[in-house]
Formats: C-alpha cells, structure tokens, sequence
C-alpha cells in the first residue's frame, strides 16, 4: 500500500467538551451540522453534512480534565505505521500523550505533541482511510494553523512525519513568515511564529467552511461564545472571510468561507480557489493544545472516525480515555 497509501491526509477532527448536548445547538447553528451517534458507541456522536460524517463529539473524560485538558478540537493525520510514526516522533523531540490504542472497526491511533508543545494525533483505519483529496466542501474543514515558538523547527518535524510540501509564504511584518503547506498540490494550512501576546501555548487551529464566515461569527457571539479575532479578509485577491472564535465551553476553532461557497452570491465572478493564505495573526486566539483537526482543510468522508483523548497543550502527557471511531 506505500504508493497508494494517503500519507499526510487529514482525516478527521474530534470536540472533546464538558457538555455535548450544549454543543449540539451552537455548532448546527454556527456551522450546520447535524448530529448522529455512532452505532458502534452511542456516546460518541458523529457531526454530520449532508448526511456525511465529517467529525466526531464526546465528552471530555475526567481524567483528561484533571491533567489540565481544556475543551479543544484535534486533528488525526493518515499514517501508513502507527509505531514507526511514534519512534520516528519521540526520536524529534515530541511526545506520546496517550496510546497506541485499537478501537474495534476504526483502527489504531496514538496522540502525541510536537517539540513545541502542540497536540495532534495520527490513525491507520483498517481499510479506505477517511477524509479526500481535492478542494473542501461546505462544512468540512477547510484550513489548519499552526501557532507555535518555532515555526522553523515545527515544520521540519511535520514534513518529516507526513511528507508536506512546502508551499507559499508570506511575510506578516514584526510578526515574521507566515508558511503554507499543502500536500499533491492542494493547500492544507500554515505555520507561524505566535505572537507573545497570545495566551495560549503552541497549538493547532482548525478552519471550517461556512457559506458566510460573518453570519457564523455573528452566531457565535449570539450563542455565548467568543469571536477572539475578525471577522476579516484574508490577504490577497481571493475575497476569501475568516473569523477565530472560541465555543461558550472553551474550545476554539475557526470558521472560513468563501465567494464560491457562499450562497448569497450567486453570480460570482470569477472562482476564488480555496483559501489560500490564511492569517496568522490572531493575537488573541486562545487555542488548547490541541486544535483537535481537521483541511486546508480536508474533512472525512469514511463514516467511522477515530474518537480520541485530546491531550493538554503542554508537553506534559496526560492520559485521556479515548473512544474511537471510524
């Protein structure tokens, strides 16, 4: 399977929360998913679009919260070895926070944290591996950034573990380089220097499409979250919207859209490609650990996903009952 093995795809995203059922409301209302639970453990629930699994909801496990897991959304990239991906990482400097773990009919999956300190976690399925090539599709997740103290240093370990390539850069001032990655062409996210300002330590923050990242935003401050940066444009011609927001139990991700995708334009011009540089200056965007996800974002298409135990931002490793699914 070496050559045909998707290598690098972001496969699916997981909310790890202190109350599910609230999150239920906020996400349909600022996202538009639906929800479903997963046949095989019915606390795990599955967010879905159009009928598709495109990410996972649990509840934060206790344990987790009393190691100092906040509220987050993380990301699980394909791998075609769990433990050479494990050994390859702790040999960089990164850390194993929990597993390996087997999850019946998903697959193995491991948590771990780069040199910096931020959380994301690997997965193997069984079969087809989830998510898809190509442009991202409404409700889907459609970018990944990554905030850290190193950007030189987190990119190199990333590249070596999934086979990223690197792609446009662009210079934000005293805020140095901002790198966009990609993989076969298709940009996924970027990576960052934070600023001193940001409270948060190094993490991942996941973008997901909405036709109007202002409306989302908008929804957000209505439903008792918080807009920690934008709404605003993202730079360059693309006409492209994004906003980071934090959800009211404290998980932060993002939303982005697009003139293509927003539906309240229907005579577009001319077709934005996906977003293709993503801000990185959102001084204040409080992020957990892990940003638990997902492309640019690419959103599953598998309908079991990997359920994970997000670990802390902190390079300290904290156990958390995973439940997985696939």
């Amino acid at each position: 399977m070496g050559e045909t093995f998707p290598r690098g795809r972001i496969v699916w995203h997981e909310l790890m929360t202190t109350n599910p059922d609230a999150a239920v409301p906020f996400y349909r209302s600022v996202v538009g998913w639906d929800v479903m639970p997963w046949e095989q453990d019915r606390s795990y629930r599955l967010w879905t679009m159009r009928g598709d699994p495109c990410a996972g909801l649990m509840e934060l496990p206790e344990e987790a919260r009393l190691g100092g897991a906040p509220p987050n959304w993380m990301m699980y990239v394909a791998v075609p070895d769990i433990d050479q991906t494990m050994g390859q990482a702790t040999a960089m400097g990164g850390m194993v926070l929990h597993g390996p773990q087997q999850i019946e009919g998903a697959g193995r999956f491991v948590v771990l944290s780069d040199p910096q300190g931020a959380v994301f976690a690997v997965m193997r399925s069984p079969g087809e591996q989830g998510g898809h090539d190509g442009p991202p599709k409404p409700g889907e997740f459609s970018w990944h950034e990554l905030a850290t103290t190193d950007w030189r240093a987190g990119w190199r370990f990333y590249q070596a573990l999934f086979g990223w390539e690197k792609m446009e850069a662009m210079e934000m001032g005293p805020m140095g380089v901002y790198q966009m990655f990609g993989r076969k062409g298709q940009m996924l996210g970027g990576v960052y220097n934070k600023p001193p300002d940001m409270p948060a330590p190094p993490h991942w923050l996941c973008y997901a499409m909405v036709p109007n990242a202002d409306t989302a935003a908008a929804s957000v401050t209505r439903l008792g979250g918080k807009v920690l940066n934008g709404p605003m444009d993202v730079p360059g011609p693309s006409g492209d919207r994004i906003a980071q927001c934090m959800d009211p139990q404290g998980a932060a991700f993002a939303v982005h859209s697009t003139p293509r995708v927003a539906k309240a334009r229907p005579p577009a011009k001319p077709k934005a490609e996906g977003p293709k540089a993503k801000p990185a200056a959102a001084p204040k965007a409080g992020k957990p650990a892990p940003k638990k996800p997902a492309p640019k974002k690419k959103a599953p298409g598998a309908k079991k996903r990997p359920v994970k135990k997000v670990a802390p931002a902190r390079k300290r490793p904290v156990k958390k009952a995973a439940v997985k699914k696939r």
